[in-house]
């Protein structure tokens, strides 16, 4: 797998939801053609929090799961480079999307019982402050997620695109590292938490979600890995890639 996900053009949403007033508040919602109400999957998609990068690389995986007989909605959001966009407006926006869904559920037959948070890479760090600062989370999924926002800052990663998120180093934009980082975040115990990561990534490093599990286990926390031999960055979201077989049980279980 190769970042041709990124400009491959995904399957047609079903509708085109505004949940805000910015241009970027929307959501791109695929629905299962049996009838509901469905379980709902909420992905966050990443891009290292950068406006170059929009959810349409994202619509595959959606595409994938919602043929599998569940609804997905796949957010945009405001990014850095975006008027508002960063820490915490990209946040604020994650968060009012999240609550249009479940006031929408009749409208569109979701099952709020079954609503799981999912993202990938950048997207998976916005999930789990989703799942911290929200009640109504109830599963999470982190695939290949920048979890520890500290040590992306110290590798610098995508060239110091930590500091351009959170509008700074760690000592400069100390409140802001203290509300983001799922690393010294408290995700409530009853939350369900799958966090699945690649072999081979060279984006994100692997043991960023083994060292976030082994934390959050430490807090008693109810986290999973998932690791998955020789699945790099992209392949977590490409339901062409051979680790999919391996990914699409996981990411349905999460519902349950």
């Amino acid at each position: 797998m190769s970042e041709d996900i990124l400009t491959a053009s995904p399957p047609a949403a079903d509708v085109r939801i505004q949940y805000g007033p910015d241009p970027h508040h929307f959501a791109d919602l695929r629905l299962p053609n049996e009838k509901g109400p469905h379980p709902l999957y909420v992905n966050i998609h990443g891009g290292f929090w950068r406006s170059k990068y929009d959810l349409g690389h994202a619509g595959h995986l959606c595409a994938a799961l919602t043929a599998r007989n569940v609804a997905t909605a796949n957010l945009e959001y405001r990014r850095v480079g975006d008027d508002g966009g960063g820490w915490p407006g990209s946040f604020a926006d994650i968060r009012s999307a999240l609550r249009f869904l479940e006031q929408n559920a009749g409208r569109y037959n979701f099952d709020t019982k079954h609503i799981v948070v999912m993202g990938h890479s950048a997207g998976g760090q916005l999930a789990i402050a989703l799942a911290a600062h929200e009640a109504s989370v109830r599963s999470v999924i982190s695939m290949a997620g920048v979890l520890d926002l500290q040590r992306a800052f110290e590798l610098h990663l995508s060239n110091d695109a930590v500091a351009e998120f959170l509008g700074g180093k760690p000592s400069e934009a100390t409140d802001h590292y203290a509300e983001a980082d799922p690393m010294r975040l408290e995700v409530p115990r009853a939350v369900q938490q799958w966090i699945l990561h690649g072999t081979k990534d060279d984006v994100v490093p692997p043991d960023f979600s083994r060292a976030y599990v082994d934390t959050k286990k430490k807090k008693n926390e109810a986290v999973h890995l998932l690791e998955i031999e020789s699945a790099d960055h992209f392949d977590l979201i490409d339901p062409h890639s051979a680790a999919w077989k391996v990914i699409e049980p996981c990411v349905l279980q999460a519902a349950q």
